[in-house]
């Protein structure tokens, strides 16, 4: 076996549910989570990477996942401008619909687009900085900090006051509130 393969066969042994729930996280649905895991696998193993450990890998690998999930988004709202697609009315049973969030957090995360939705995984679930995901997803800081504060606007109207805010984003958002109501 090749050096590429052992890293991925001990990064698939060892963090396939956590990357798995990290794409549930992203797309909201099990199966296309798998389908993100294994597009993001290939993009991260199709070329090679000298000294690429496992954990370095499942960077490239989250990063991938949100990469390829935003380009599908993308793909597919070109495509239904030009063609109408048929989609059955039933779904399958999902087998991830319990991963590490509870099911209001999992619809009011449904709700938002896609952008904001990869801005409040990483920010929240991957604890990253605002320059971290701008660097991640290829935003400026400023487009980062916009898609959050619509998305946590938007998830406290469903979900209620959330209480995860830093002293920063708590001030700036009271700042904010006292201005537009005046």
């Amino acid at each position: 076996m090749g050096d590429w393969r052992d890293t991925m066969s001990q990064l698939m042994r060892d963090r396939e549910r956590a990357l798995l729930g990290y794409a549930y996280l992203v797309c909201g649905n099990g199966h296309l989570a798998q389908d993100l895991v294994q597009d993001a696998l290939v993009r991260t193993f199709a070329h090679p990477r000298p000294g690429l450990t496992a954990t370095k890998a499942e960077a490239y690998v989250r990063r991938a996942i949100t990469t390829v999930y935003i380009d599908g988004y993308r793909r597919e709202q070109r495509w239904r401008r030009v063609q109408h697609l048929f989609r059955p009315t039933t779904e399958a049973v999902d087998p991830l619909a319990g991963v590490e969030a509870s099911a209001d957090v999992l619809e009011a995360l449904a709700t938002l687009t896609p952008r904001e939705r990869a801005c409040v995984v990483l920010r929240f679930f991957d604890d990253l900085t605002v320059p971290d995901i701008a660097h991640q997803l290829g935003l400026a800081p400023g487009s980062v900090k916009r898609y959050l504060h619509d998305a946590l606007g938007r998830l406290e109207l469903l979900l209620g006051p959330l209480e995860d805010h830093d002293e920063a984003d708590a001030v700036d958002v009271s700042a904010r509130r006292r201005k537009e109501g005046e």
